[in-house]
Parts: structure tokens; C-alpha cells; sequence
């Protein structure tokens, strides 16, 4: 807007004028603004509780998942063994046994001078394993040790991998096969070349140490026994021994059985629980933070008086107390859940809730995890709110939509206003030059006047 700091020259009040006009216009804006902020805190409000609805609805998943309950804790009573469980293992006590380990084959080859010469030219790999699987791979045009290694592994289904180990000796370059699989059946029995004679006579390995090639290592099955039952697994990771339970093994126990104990705990239950509690509680703070209003200085927030936030508050509410154990008939108030009458937060017993854990698991497990549970009562709801096309996630567009308009509006105003009052200078401008010319004018007439008035006198 172009300044007015030029007019005044005939005396009138024009500039203060034009600041005049200029406020009065400008609570156009003002209002507009106002409207525009109020808009923004509203957007800004359904964010934060979309936030606090989709925390809430986390936790309920969680303290809606069977994993949640049941669950074992493990102790070895050495470090032979160590082992995880799922809440499908049963509480107990195991002795277990290791005479065995589980181990790779290893092939060491003689070795060669140089590691980048090739051994014949082409030619097709053939592995065959303990278990009957015969394995082939075309080595392609580099055959040397170097393009041996890249070849094998390089291919997913070999059976083995390659590496080259550096002796130190005259011909330091000894090419090592590993079975990528523990356990007899991985082992290769057979090896050799077809269409590549050198590289045959090189590789070949019929089951036994030949020339030019040493077992370091021979595969074998984990041996051990549980409680007595001889158990052999052609790896150290056994899953499908005791239900639930994954068994690892590290090392034998040299004739000396070690414990294992599978015991019940309850603390992932109860930290999911905590956990759900401390969400709604946490949703239902965030809901009267957003809808407050200050009767001392009758303000409002953002969302005082919003539907969809009185929404949010009634049918969570509802989704909670509406859910229970179609088992046992378990409620939260039996398990130490109750509901402040003043504020509808919820409180916890902990000394309650270990008992009913303890005593009632089952129930307090379907009264969370069940069809009729809470778990799917609440994530349900919630999804209704802030899913793609849910009732917050809906009024989000609107706002945002909302926003925008208001932002055009003000800027149309603005642009208004600025012609408008360039108009109104336009005008002044030319009104405080005739102003002034007139006054020019009228001195000059007064001058004569009175130089007219001394002739005559005189």
C-alpha cells in the first residue's frame, strides 16, 4: 500500500484520516483471522486426539493378544543350554542331557600356488548329500579357486559353502567346502565335474578322505536326552521336542544332566494391562484438556463442545464396559479395574489384579482377548475414528479444507483493502492539491485586496 506520508500540504487532517479508514478496514481482517486461528487450534485438537485414540488403541491390541497371557519364564541351570518359551508351554521342570552336538561338514583341498589361475575350463558341479539330494551348478568360464568360491556361493541351493584359506606355505591357497546345514543328512557324499576333467580331478570326493582332499570335520546330529528320552536333531535349535518351547544348545554336559524350569509369569499380563489403563486414562485427559472452559475468564478450548469429541469419550467408555469374559463371567471390578465416579479414569489394584492372574488367568484372559473381549471391543471402536475414512480422520479433511477456504477469504479481503485505500489516497492526494491550491489562490486574492485597499486610502 503506497504511503501517505506526503499529504498535509493544505493543512487537512488527510493522513489521519487514511490511518482511520485504514483500522476500520482492517477488522474485516481481523475477524477473518480470528476465524482462521480458531480453525487451526480445532485441526491442531482432532490431530492430538487422533494421536491419543491411536495410543489407545495399541495398547488395546496388545492386552487383546493371546501372547500377552500365559507366559514362561526359563532358567538353565547351566550354561549348556538355553531355551525361550511361548505361552503354549505348560509350567515344569525338564533334566536334560547333551552328549551331542550338531555340526557342518568341512572339505579342505590341497593347495594351490595361485588363487586367480583356472583349474580346466568350464564344466558342471554336482553335490551329492547324505540324504539323497543331488545338487548342480555351471561353474561357467572362471575356474579358479577365486571363481570357484564367487560361484558356490553365490548359488542359493548348493549345499555348501566356499572359502580360501592362506596357509602360508608354498602353495598357500587351500579351497574350504562347509555344509551350509548342520547335521548327518547335509553332508556331502559325492563330488565332482563334468566337462572339465582338471577340475574333476580336483574336486573329486567319493565319501572318505581321497588325494587332494581331507574331512576336517564330519557332520553329525545333536544327541541329548530329556527326562531320559534319547532325542537327535540334525541342528542345536530344537523347537519340536516340548511344546512351546525353543531348545538351544551350546554345549555337552559331559555326562552331567542340567535343569530346566519353565515357571509361570505374569508380569507381561499385567504390564499390558497397566499399560491399557494408562492409555484410556491418558485418552480421557487429552479429551478434557481439548473441551475445557475456563468459567473465570469464559474461554474456551478448542474443542468445547465438540461432538466428535464427546463421541470419542462415550463410546470408549462404552467399548470398555460393555466388553466381558463369555467364559467365566469376569469383569474388571473382579480383577481390580474400577472407575473413578468423579473423573471416569480408571484405577488398579495390584495386589487384586496378581490374584486374579494368578488364580483366574484363564478368565482374565478372555475377558481382554476374547470375541467379546475388550481387546477387540476398544480396537474396533477406535478404528471407527481414525481409520482412512473414520469420523476424525473425516473431520481432519473438513478442517483442513476449512483452513484453506478462510485463507483465500483473507487474502481476497486483503487485496480489497489495499485497492480500496489506494483509491482513497488517489482521492485525498488530489483533494489536499486543490485544497492547497485554493489557499494559494485565496492568499494571493487577500494580498491584493489589500494592496488595493492602501491605493485608495492613500
Amino acid at each position: 500500500m503506497a504511503s501517505v506520508s506526503s499529504l498535509g500540504l493544505s493543512g487537512l487532517p488527510l493522513t489521519d484520516l487514511l490511518d482511520s479508514l485504514q483500522k476500520n478496514e482492517n477488522q474485516v481482517l481481523a475477524v477473518i483471522q480470528d476465524r482462521q486461528t480458531a480453525a487451526k487450534s480445532k485441526l491442531s485438537a482432532y490431530g492430538t486426539l487422533k494421536d491419543a485414540v491411536s495410543a489407545f488403541q495399541k495398547a488395546a491390541d496388545a492386552v487383546g493378544n493371546t501372547d500377552s497371557f500365559g507366559a514362561l519364564t526359563t532358567k538353565a541351570g547351566s550354561d549348556a543350554i538355553s531355551a525361550t518359551a511361548t505361552n503354549q508351554a505348560i509350567a515344569g521342570q525338564y533334566s536334560v542331557d547333551v552328549t551331542q552336538l550338531a555340526s557342518s561338514q568341512t572339505l579342505v583341498y590341497a593347495g594351490q600356488a595361485d588363487r586367480t589361475t583356472s583349474i580346466g575350463s568350464g564344466g558342471t558341479l554336482s553335490i551329492t548329500l547324505a540324504s539323497g539330494d543331488t545338487k548342480t551348478l555351471d561353474l561357467g568360464a572362471d575356474t579358479s579357486l577365486n571363481g570357484l568360491a564367487k560361484a558356490i556361493n553365490a548359488d542359493a541351493d548348493i549345499g555348501v559353502n566356499a572359502t580360501i584359506i592362506n596357509d602360508g606355505s608354498g602353495t598357500p591357497y587351500r579351497l574350504l567346502l562347509t555344509s551350509r546345514e548342520t547335521g548327518a543328512a547335509n553332508a556331502a557324499t559325492a563330488i565332482s565335474v563334468s566337462g572339465n576333467t582338471d577340475l574333476d580331478n580336483f574336486l573329486k570326493y567319493a565319501g572318505a578322505d581321497t588325494a587332494g582332499v581331507t574331512q576336517g570335520q564330519a557332520a553329525q546330529d545333536a544327541q541329548l536326552t530329556i527326562n531320559g528320552i534319547a532325542i537327535t536333531s540334525a541342528t542345536n535349535t530344537i523347537s519340536n521336542v516340548i511344546d512351546g518351547v525353543t531348545l538351544t544348545l551350546n554345549q555337552t554336559t559331559n555326562g552331567t544332566a542340567t535343569s530346566l524350569n519353565l515357571t509361570k509369569d505374569d508380569t507381561v499380563a499385567k504390564k499390558a494391562i497397566q499399560d491399557f489403563v494408562k492409555a484410556y486414562n491418558s485418552l480421557l485427559g487429552s479429551i478434557k484438556t481439548l473441551t475445557a472452559y475456563n468459567v473465570d475468564s469464559q474461554t474456551s478450548s478448542a474443542l468445547t463442545g465438540d461432538s466428535i469429541a464427546r463421541s470419542v469419550q462415550t463410546r470408549m467408555r462404552d467399548a470398555i464396559s460393555g466388553a466381558f469374559d463369555a467364559t467365566q463371567g469376569t469383569n474388571l471390578a473382579q480383577i481390580g479395574i474400577t472407575t473413578d465416579p468423579k473423573t471416569g479414569q480408571l484405577s488398579i489394584d495390584d495386589a487384586k489384579l496378581s490374584a486374579a492372574l494368578a488364580d483366574n488367568g484363564e478368565g482374565v484372559k478372555s475377558l481382554f482377548t476374547g470375541d467379546t473381549g475388550i481387546g477387540k471391543s476398544v480396537s474396533s471402536t477406535a478404528d471407527s475414528f481414525i481409520k482412512f475414512d473414520g469420523i476424525l480422520s473425516t473431520a481432519q479433511d473438513g478442517m483442513t479444507k476449512t483452513v484453506a477456504d478462510i485463507q483465500k477469504q483473507y487474502d481476497a479481503t486483503s487485496d480489497r483493502i489495499a485497492q480500496r485505500m489506494d483509491t482513497y489516497r488517489a482521492q485525498f492526494t488530489q483533494l489536499d492539491a486543490m485544497v492547497s491550491q485554493m489557499n494559494s489562490l485565496s492568499s494571493y486574492l487577500s494580498q491584493q485586496l489589500s494592496a488595493l485597499n492602501g491605493t485608495k486610502n492613500k
